[in-house]
């Protein structure tokens, strides 16, 4: 059976175009072929491109071993979207400006297809959010996150009135710009610009993250992974509010609308390329200055202190005989 990957591209990209010809070709030179829903590779001006398949639009991760993301974190997002739930994991090559999801950058793009041809990576499994709003009973939409579920305000002049409950028992109630709740992975996202805490992708919890609320008690707040949030926009409020997932999906919230959100059963499944930690990817892409810094020159010395005989000991051991 021959061996497919998936590849998911900003069409907007003009760089684009030449970076997808070039991995496609790569691939299929190495007995792997590369597929690409259809929709895209002509928007890319590759849909007669002799090294693409193009993919089913309905199921296009159907068969692939893996889906590599050519664009930055919003185009990795995307991929996420036909990642999640297929076990096939996701590889980005960063083409945008941090890419905090991306493995790999752009001018690692000949080492990365060679680890792809030889399936030299290893696949960890991010957090998702299960997200799920009502009104009146009813269900109005139904949803997941992989950065972040967010409930906000529509209008800019008008503030929301919120209640937040946790595992069935209110918390408090906030005027607000709105709240974002978030995964570890979602920490260095939406989360992080309003004031949140970074957390390691390793650490199972879900971030609360209050916007410009007006409240003595506001402060953003870790959970446990188990833990189920509910939000609930006041009735009399005024105007409607916005329900985001991943910053990608919508839904508009009436006054009286309830949004619940709680761990999915369903991760994303990530590919990496690398073992270094997660201190080394946040100084890398904030740019983090680490000037200064002598840890490994200390650790180097005393190890070598420690190999060192004690001076005199030959000595005071030679008298004891």
């Amino acid at each position: 059976m021959t061996r497919r990957v998936l590849l998911v591209a900003h069409p907007r990209r003009t760089e684009v175009h030449h970076l997808a010809r070039e991995v496609a070709a790569r691939l299929r030179a190495e007995g792997v072929q590369a597929a690409m829903v259809a929709d895209e590779a002509r928007e890319l001006g590759l849909g007669e491109d002799e090294d693409l398949l193009l993919a089913d639009p309905a199921d296009p991760a159907a068969g692939c071993e893996l889906i590599c993301v050519l664009g930055g974190d919003g185009t990795i997002l995307r991929g996420a979207e036909l990642s999640r739930g297929t076990g096939a994991p996701l590889l980005g090559v960063n083409l945008g400006h941090v890419g905090f999801l991306a493995e790999a950058e752009r001018e690692d793009l000949p080492t990365t297809v060679e680890h792809i041809v030889s399936r030299n990576y290893r696949v960890e499994e991010r957090m998702t959010l299960e997200v799920s709003a009502f009104n009146d009973g009813e269900t109005i939409a139904t949803n997941w996150a992989l950065n972040e579920a967010s409930v906000e305000k529509a209008a800019r002049e008008r503030m929301l009135e919120l209640t937040v409950e946790i595992d069935e028992r209110p918390l408090s109630t906030w005027g607000c710009d709105g709240v974002v709740l978030s995964t570890p992975t979602g920490s260095t996202a939406y989360a992080f610009s309003a004031g949140g805490p970074v957390v390691w992708p390793e650490v199972e919890a879900m971030l609360m993250v209050p916007i410009s609320a007006h409240a003595l008690f506001a402060r953003p707040l870790v959970l446990g992974p188990s833990a189920r949030v509910a939000i609930e926009v006041l009735e009399h409020t005024e105007g409607a509010g916005v329900l985001w997932c991943d910053g990608r999906r919508a839904v508009e919230l009436p006054p009286g609308a309830r949004i619940e959100v709680r761990r999915s059963a369903i991760p994303v499944r990530l590919a990496r390329l690398s073992s270094s930690p997660f201190t080394d990817r946040l100084v890398r892409k904030f740019h983090l200055s680490v000037e200064g810094w002598r840890g490994a020159a200390r650790r180097a010395a005393a190890a070598a202190t420690l190999q060192e005989p004690r001076a005199g000991s030959a000595g005071v051991d030679g008298g004891a005989h």
